[in-house]
């Protein structure tokens, strides 16, 4: 795959799935996807989108923003990014690193490390 459409894949990872429907994740991920969060792994495209719905539910007006990246390294992806929204207790605000790993045009394995911000 060429570096410019992995750099897609990884744009449209922040703004279809994320910014937008958990159901993206379809178009984007393999039926083998392996994520890898600090607190627990998730298979497949349907775990992947409740994990992301359930994400998405705890906020109102959540929203991410891809910092710096996404950078390319043969079949791997990298980004920083923050994310902000609304929960009861307030406005929220957090940030991550993507890296996540291409297969035949579509995301396989994820790692993610994120933590609250100011």
């Amino acid at each position: 795959m060429a570096q410019t459409s992995i750099h897609d894949l990884y744009r449209r990872w922040i703004d279809d799935v994320w910014n937008g429907s958990p159901e993206a994740v379809k178009d984007l991920v393999g039926d083998d996807f392996v994520g890898h969060w600090p607190d627990q792994d998730v298979h497949g495209p349907t775990e992947l989108a409740e994990r992301i719905g359930r994400t998405q539910a705890m906020f109102t007006d959540l929203r991410f923003e891809l910092q710096v990246g996404p950078f390319v390294e043969e079949n791997l992806v990298a980004g920083r990014w923050t994310g902000r929204g609304r929960t009861s207790d307030g406005e929220m605000s957090f940030f991550g690193n993507d890296i996540l790993l291409v297969r035949d045009g579509r995301f396989v394995e994820y790692w993610v490390a994120s933590s609250a911000g100011s």
